[in-house]
């Protein structure tokens, strides 16, 4: 019972900001789901979890890791994903976060600019750019160094400048 009542807290804490970055990893359609997917994770695996105080960087680490599967998924059933991407998404006056961020031209852009970075570069934007988790912070759910965060944090947002069409190339 203990387990519920922590993973209901952090679920309270960490919910919206897991939705946010999945989002952007996955897209609206699939974000919501793998939100409870991710707490569900957390609950089964609990009992594993020893870093008393990181419990958001690794319910980020379990979210980036459900992401990469549903779109290694996605490109197994492509075909599918192509015919069903429009389905479900109209229709609907509430104000959501899916419906600002239709909305937003900004957002779009940013979204989109985001969508085609490399993997690498799309996990550092996210995690240290958008959700303004630390260096440490964001190596613990890379698991990679912290001058690596940082390297490839210049460069994403570089790369990402030039996706949206504000630098050239600087060679």
């Amino acid at each position: 019972m203990e387990n519920k009542r922590i993973i209901i807290k952090w679920f309270d804490l960490y919910s919206d900001d897991i939705y946010q970055f999945l989002i952007y990893r996955v897209g609206v359609k699939d974000a919501e789901d793998l939100v409870q997917e991710v707490f569900i994770r957390a609950l089964k695996n609990i009992d594993s979890f020893q870093d008393e105080g990181k419990e958001k960087s690794w319910l980020y680490s379990i979210a980036r890791n459900l992401a990469v599967d549903e779109i290694r998924k996605r490109s197994r059933n492509k075909w599918k994903t192509l015919l069903s991407s429009d389905i479900g998404q109209e229709g609907t006056n509430e104000v959501t976060p899916e419906t600002i961020l239709e909305k937003n031209e900004i957002n779009i852009a940013l979204y989109n600019g985001i969508h085609r970075l490399k993997p690498t570069y799309r996990d550092v934007i996210i995690l240290k750019g958008l959700k303004e988790l630390s260096v440490s912070e964001t190596a613990a759910v890379l698991d990679w160094k912290e001058s690596k965060v940082r390297l490839t944090y210049h460069r994403a947002k570089l790369a990402l400048k030039r996706e949206l069409g504000g630098v050239q190339d600087e060679k």
